[in-house]
């Protein structure tokens, strides 16, 4: 006996919802079937039925642009947070474990990807190491990539951040770029003829732009762009005044870095839709650059809308004025939580050599070059500041010394000064540190400095 075609697993009734081809919300009874979008309308009967009592529905969140490695989870503890906010598909960019663990650290990611219903996408990362000064864990080049390509679950190359590799067409960097017909740029504050030439390589999109202005260009020379809100570079209320009607389509929302305790407390790209209507953004507009512009750049053309053929995956809104998730459906179930799943072991060396305290020590007077923090943003500006050595760190004036230790072949490490930390004593070490993940560790004291790289284990 054949399938009756108008007989639905699941009807969902009474629902106002999204339609991101019209940015219209429509009042229809939603059919579903084997996790699919079997149509609309009166004629569909159904085996189970669900009444949202006039509540809205939008399509299942994208999250265009995320190292889930920053999280500082797994990607089955990141799918069972982020999932609760509503996102329902990412692209992972397994940049940050590649710097430390090459090709077994991408493998340990998408084995651990398949135990979470968030469907998660990975870009091959381009910069492993992120620069050919940089001490990393892995060295991966074309080849090494290659064969990663046929993976179902590979779409495209991750952030090309090798922009002067690009520009000198190193041949290298093509050949990564040649590897897929789908490629993230990384080009902050690049502009003119240079960013002509980076576009013409083959790279189609940039969530690094930090001004309108900048944004602008990229966009209307073809670029997409993704507006960026992680936990360090927060930059979507500025770029807020580029999204309108006729943009959406080429921009989208990216979450980049954020922490654990950010998703859980403020979201995903559930946050990134409420800080854009707040900065003045449509509401409309917003939900649709969190849905289907993103799956339109990626070419995953069976999500970002809830049209017949496509995944069944959508958010219900609570009542309220603001956009809040209250349940969320993936293919056409409803996700309740789920239960903790220890991680999958993967072991990297970590050696690094100790600073002793002599090694810290500045001497002179005079110039010195600082680095200065930008508040909410990564990139960092140069300061010249008249030092004198032997008062350094100098915490009056909040200049302090920074520190990278290499972890990985014990070749030493690195000092320099640093502002905008505003310690007056102790010190700070941490081991996940873009991009290498190197130690670095800054302290208003030196023999702080130094416990503080032991306790991150320096040896």
């Amino acid at each position: 006996m054949s399938e009756d075609p108008l007989h639905a697993d699941l009807l969902i009734k009474n629902a106002r919802i999204f339609n991101p081809f019209t940015s219209e919300w429509d009042q229809e009874i939603l059919a579903i079937r084997d996790g699919y979008v079997l149509g609309y309308g009166s004629d569909y009967s159904g085996s189970k039925e669900i009444d949202l009592k006039g509540a809205r529905i939008v399509p299942g969140l994208i999250d265009a642009h995320v190292h889930i490695e920053s999280s500082l989870l797994t990607p089955a503890e990141f799918g069972r947070l982020v999932l609760s906010h509503g996102t329902t598909t990412v692209i992972a960019d397994p940049h940050e474990i590649a710097n430390v663990a090459g090709i077994k650290g991408i493998q340990a990611m998408m084995n651990d990807a398949e135990r979470t219903p968030l469907d998660i996408f990975f870009m091959l990362p381009s910069c492993v190491p992120a620069t050919p000064l940089d001490s990393a864990g892995a060295a991966l080049n074309a080849d090494d990539l290659s064969p990663l390509r046929s993976d179902r679950r590979v779409i495209g190359l991750g952030e090309m951040m090798n922009v002067p590799g690009v520009l000198c067409r190193d041949p290298e960097v093509l050949k990564k770029i040649a590897l897929s017909t789908i490629v993230d740029g990384h080009a902050p504050m690049l502009s003119g003829a240079a960013l002509d030439q980076y576009i013409r390589s083959g790279i189609q999109s940039d969530h690094e732009c930090i001004t309108p202005e900048e944004a602008k260009e990229k966009l209307r020379k073809g670029m997409y762009i993704f507006m960026r809100e992680g936990a360090a570079a927060r930059n979507l209320r500025d770029l807020a005044p580029i999204a309108d009607c006729r943009t959406a389509p080429r921009c989208a929302f990216a979450t980049d870095d954020r922490h654990a305790d950010m998703l859980m407390d403020a979201g995903s790209i559930d946050d990134c839709i409420r800080i854009a209507v707040d900065s003045g953004i449509e509401e409309e507009v917003a939900i649709r650059m969190a849905t289907l512009s993103a799956a339109e750049r990626f070419g995953l053309h069976d999500r970002g809308a809830l049209s017949p053929g496509r995944i069944a995956d959508f958010v219900v809104l609570d009542s309220s004025p603001v956009f809040t998730v209250r349940r969320v459906f993936k293919q056409g179930e409803e996700i309740k939580g789920g239960a903790y799943t220890p991680p999958i072991p993967l072991k990297t060396e970590f050696s690094c050599s100790l600073p002793e305290m002599p090694d810290l020590r500045i001497h002179g007077t005079g110039p010195a070059r600082v680095i200065a923090i930008i508040p909410g943003q990564i990139t960092t500006s140069e300061e010249i500041h008249d030092v004198i050595g032997e008062n350094l760190p100098d915490t009056h004036n909040d200049i302090l010394k920074a520190v990278v230790c290499d972890r990985y072949l014990r070749q030493g490490f690195g000092l320099g000064l640093v502002r905008g930390f505003g310690l007056k004593s102790g010190a700070l070490a941490i081991s996940v540190s873009h991009d290498s993940h190197n130690i670095v560790a800054v302290g208003a004291d030196d023999a702080d400095i130094i416990s503080a790289i032991s306790g991150n284990g320096g040896v």
